[in-house]
């Protein structure tokens, strides 16, 4: 059974890894599970009270497929746990990185951006944490995906949910069609423009 753990914070972006969770979890079987610092409850941008699995502090690698930082308002607080460690123990283990929005930050602050093609909400929300991969910044609306490390913008958690679920060998008709159902909104909405 492939093991996926989200890493939140207070104020998370719900909408970020919703959906790759869930489409994870109902119909690829996956076992996911959430992490928050101290594994304390945490209540999300748009309201939702989350109770964790588990604490930051008792992540084990044994067994763990993907490791997610879901983006949200506290990366950029001043309050926010220090995640390298974790990340580059991640990385070092062949564990699939992800980040979304500002959980892009996050693993730019773990230095595991620096060799690696990726994206995040702009380029210059990257250059704050002063990490060294500017020049492999991808100023695209979508995921990108590289030595299995995906970033996104906080608006693409389709891409991201795609770029992710590959990464872990999961590319199916099914998938596509599931995926190209979430997206179609941003098709129409274009084209009626």
């Amino acid at each position: 059974m492939t093991r996926a753990i989200t890493i939140l914070t207070e104020n998370f972006a719900d909408w970020e890894t919703a959906l790759l969770n869930s489409t994870a979890r109902l119909y690829y079987g996956f076992y996911t599970q959430f992490a928050t610092p101290g594994g304390l409850p945490v209540t999300s941008s748009g309201g939702m009270l989350v109770t964790p699995q588990l604490a930051l502090e008792d992540i084990v690698f044994e067994e763990l497929d993907l490791l997610m930082v879901c983006g949200g308002s506290h990366w950029q607080s001043g309050k926010a746990p220090d995640l390298g460690p974790l990340l580059r123990a991640a990385r070092d283990k062949g564990v699939v990185l992800a980040g979304i929005c500002d959980g892009t930050r996050v693993l730019a602050q773990a230095g595991v951006l620096d060799t690696v093609r990726h994206t995040s909400n702009s380029a210059g929300n990257l250059l704050e944490t002063g990490y060294a991969g500017a020049a492999l910044y991808q100023d695209v609306p979508w995921a990108v995906a590289d030595q299995r490390i995906i970033t996104a913008p906080g608006t693409a958690p389709v891409t991201f949910t795609k770029e992710v679920l590959r990464a872990l060998g999961i590319a199916d008709d099914n998938l596509t069609a599931y995926l190209a159902m979430h997206g179609s909104e941003h098709g129409q909405a274009a084209a009626a423009r």
